[in-house]
């Protein structure tokens, strides 16, 4: 059978993590838990401890804050169901890691892995993959650049992402939506 990817997404506390957590939850076998969050001051340790608590003691954890594309492959391998929480705080690493490049570059490096990542996944067969992202562009334009820049990168990881995957949730105070369902698509012969 081949490997299933889904994506789960919606703004901050809309409850995504734990909507994804309880799918990842349901799947059979070994499952992984990919962290990518870099604990870089206290209310990020905070953060970081709730996630911890809510995990079964029986899930793997990798803490892979960066070259999540080149060693994905390895993490598929010794795993049946993986949950990536998330990719947000994977592309603001990637982005300041990367921040002496210029814009297009960017964009093109953060792609390059979702692709790679979306590759190792469609050449194993039953595997499961959960990826949770925010949902960025809602608000207002950001008035810094850097900070457009990144909801660009997320957006357009964020479109890759979705466009390749099985099943798309958007979570809304809490309350998970599947949206592939609920697809539209252009009337056949267009607008008259």
């Amino acid at each position: 059978m081949k490997s299933k990817l889904i994506v789960v997404t919606g703004g901050a506390r809309s409850g995504k993590s734990l909507f994804a957590e309880e799918y990842l939850a349901s799947c059979s076998g070994r499952k992984t838990y990919v962290a990518t969050a870099q604990v870089l001051d206290e209310e990020m340790k905070e953060r970081v401890a709730e996630h911890r608590r809510r995990r079964p003691e029986g899930w793997q954890t990798l803490e892979l804050s960066s070259g999540l594309g080149a060693s994905f492959p390895a993490v598929l391998a010794q795993t049946d169901a993986v949950l990536v929480d998330c990719l947000t705080l994977y592309l603001s690493n990637y982005l300041f890691a990367h921040e002496g490049d210029g814009d297009e570059m960017i964009l093109q490096g953060a792609l390059r892995e979702i692709e790679d990542i979306v590759r190792a996944v469609r050449q194993m067969a039953d595997k499961t993959v959960i990826f949770v992202t925010n949902e960025l562009g809602c608000g207002i334009v950001p008035m810094s650049h850097i900070s457009r820049l990144y909801r660009d990168v997320v957006g357009k990881v964020n479109q890759y992402a979705a466009g390749q995957a099985d099943e798309v949730y958007w979570t809304v105070c809490g309350i998970p939506v599947e949206l592939t369902r609920l697809r539209a698509t252009v009337p056949p012969g267009g607008c008259r």
